[in-house]
């Protein structure tokens, strides 16, 4: 058996494990330990020499005629680590106080534990894919995966799940017509017959299969205009199983698109392809497609009150990011949106453990609710501060040095209407993390609130080591960037060279060891100016002060309700419903097409269907 072998035997096991003993109390523990078994054999595939290279698996078989088979290269392992990684802190969250709190109001552990294992399991398959058939079969197992676990909750949450899955059936069928015109120009579902044939294809046969591939991709990533069914659906999934989707789920349509399109089509062909009466190509298209990503989603996240659904919003927004540093297709924008999806996955799956944890003790989510909570929960506290630097872009945690190299090459490549796009999108994140933490936990404490708790340790360690790791990542960047140069190498992107604090330019680069240093120094020096002086006084958080009078605990002085009402009135007429509409008048045209269809279906004699078939059959040959 081969390494890659090793590795989906292990993930097989886990969800066999989990399906077979997910009820008993120390399943979460095990089921941790096998994802962390999974991770020592990625990290062994890496030692082996397997990143930059191919590594097969033994298994294959035959499918209308064709071998299916399945390897793992650079880009395959980069991926595969943030899965078994997302499922590693999920499960391990997921194996104490929560799983007790969340069997005690009914729900099955074994259900949860088991819909995770089988989602890491099918992402490791897709990812693993060496043909477009194994492709296909992967990506269906990934969608039926994730509806499993996003249906878990409620009725509600399956209401969403069923939303998530008419887009994902929609998306496929997309997928499966760009895969039967491939198979038609090639013979064969090989890669590699693809991209040989690419350079004898029309530009018009290039673009319908990226409008094929792309919109397919386009709607697991949840790109603008088919991002509605996400935020909903990952925010109503039980707390780890969301911390689990939103770092990685909709990641799975980046890495089809950077197989398919990116390393199969390749850049040249996609600067090449023109839309007509413009001055924009294929690689313009995506681009602003990614910058609309940003921004749209991004700003309806400041409108949310519930937590969860202001972090699913920006799990949409976030893959703008990723998309567009993915086809600047340079050196520095490719890092950064590659690193970005890595950097992105480590603070949003913290930041809905973080969540997680204050509705375990509140009861909430809502923002209105809450304030005042970092003396009662100072460590979940801590590891959403981390995290809101990290989604925000700001030192010294690794979402600043994403974010730079993404920036950085806007302004190399002349690229400022994108720029400024970027940065717009930047702007609404700061706005609404900031109205994250400070609703939940800056101001005044609620009375119902007084005496909660911290999470128990099996919450709260998950979230600081997640907060280490963002931190680390931050501090020495050049670790995940020696991943990233294997991976660019592997697709056929330029290679970035780098250093353990950054990258250099003789223009000015980035060192984070002495930004950070730098940066806590004067931290460290303004804290020891505060506390020496001796004039600081602490209070309680209910013994409040303003113009001139003692508040009691009765007058709230933290004004949390509808955050941002200015703002939020001058910004809301750009995009209020205009989504929804859109959704609604799709999903109303479904509807009468369907009873059209029924209708027709129950007037007119079946013989007179198979007429009409046998006429299209015997019109196409003759055609043919």
């Amino acid at each position: 058996m081969t390494p890659l072998d090793h590795l989906l035997l292990l993930s097989a096991l886990t969800a066999v494990f989990t399906l077979a003993a997910g009820n008993i109390r120390s399943a979460g523990w095990i089921a941790t330990l096998l994802y962390a078994a999974q991770g020592l054999a990625l990290v062994k595939m890496w030692g082996m020499g397997y990143g930059p290279e191919v590594a097969d698996s033994s298994i294959s078989f035959q499918l209308l005629g064709q071998t299916m088979h399945w390897r793992f290269d650079s880009l395959s392992w980069f991926f595969a680590l943030i899965t078994v990684g997302a499922g590693f802190f999920s499960s391990w969250f997921a194996s104490g106080g929560w799983a007790d709190h969340y069997r005690a109001q009914g729900n099955s552990l074994r259900l949860f534990h088991s819909a995770l294992a089988l989602n890491v399991f099918s992402m490791l398959v897709l990812l693993a894919s060496g043909d477009l058939l194994s492709l296909f079969i992967g990506w269906e197992l990934v969608s039926w995966a994730s509806f499993l676990i996003m249906g878990l909750a409620s009725t509600r949450a399956m209401g969403y799940a069923m939303r998530y899955l008419t887009y994902a059936i929609a998306g496929a069928m997309a997928i499966l017509m760009g895969i039967v015109m491939v198979h038609a120009q090639t013979g064969s579902f090989e890669f590699a017959a693809l991209a040989a044939a690419v350079p004898g294809m029309s530009n018009g046969t290039l673009w319908l299969l990226l409008l094929l591939f792309g919109g397919g991709f386009g709607v697991k990533m949840a790109l603008v205009p088919v991002h509605l069914w996400q935020a909903k659906a990952y925010a109503e999934t039980p707390g780890p199983g969301a911390a689990f989707l939103g770092a990685i789920s909709s990641r799975m349509g980046l890495f089809a698109l950077i197989l398919v399109i990116i390393q199969l089509v390749g850049i040249g062909r996609l600067v090449g392809m023109s839309i007509p009466y413009t001055f924009l190509d294929a690689r313009d298209l995506l681009a602003w497609v990614a910058v609309f990503t940003m921004i749209f989603p991004t700003y309806i996240a400041l409108r949310q009150h519930d937590a969860r659904r202001l972090l699913a919003w920006h799990g949409v927004g976030q893959t703008g990011y990723m998309l567009l540093g993915v086809v600047i297709m340079d050196d520095l924008g490719s890092a950064g949106g590659l690193m970005h999806v890595f950097n992105y996955a480590t603070y949003q799956a913290m930041l809905f453990m973080s969540v997680s944890a204050i509705m375990y003790r509140t009861g909430t989510a809502d923002l209105n609710q809450l304030g005042g909570l970092v003396t009662r929960m100072p460590l979940t506290f801590i590891a959403m501060l981390v995290g809101i630097i990290g989604l925000a872009g700001l030192p010294p945690m690794n979402g600043f040095v994403s974010k730079w190299l993404i920036y950085r090459s806007l302004v190399a490549e002349g690229m400022p209407l994108l720029f400024v796009g970027a940065v717009i999108g930047t702007l609404g994140t700061i706005l609404s993390v900031y109205k994250l933490i400070h609703n939940s936990f800056l101001g005044q404490l609620r009375l119902e609130h007084a005496k909660v708790e911290e999470a128990p340790w099996s919450m709260t360690l998950p979230m600081l080591s997640l907060a280490a790791i963002v931190f680390l990542t931050g501090y020495f960047p050049g670790v995940v960037l020696d991943w990233i140069s294997a991976l660019q190498a592997s697709v056929g992107l330029p290679v970035l060279a780098h250093h353990l604090g950054g990258v250099h330019f003789a223009q000015g680069g980035l060192d984070m060891i002495w930004i950070n240093s730098l940066l806590i120094a004067g931290i460290a020096i303004g804290a020891l100016i505060f506390y020496s002086t001796g004039r600081s006084q602490r209070v309680h958080q209910l013994d409040n002060y303003a113009g001139g009078h003692f508040l009691s605990a009765d007058v709230r002085y933290q004004y949390s309700d509808n955050f941002y009402p200015g703002l939020l009135h001058l910004i809301g007429p750009w995009y209020r419903k205009s989504f929804r509409w859109a959704e609604s008048a799709l999903v109303s045209l479904t509807d009468a097409l369907s009873l059209a269809m029924q209708g027709l279906y129950r007037q007119v004699q079946p013989s007179i269907y198979l007429l009409i078939t046998v006429v299209i059959a015997l019109s196409w040959v003759n055609i043919r």
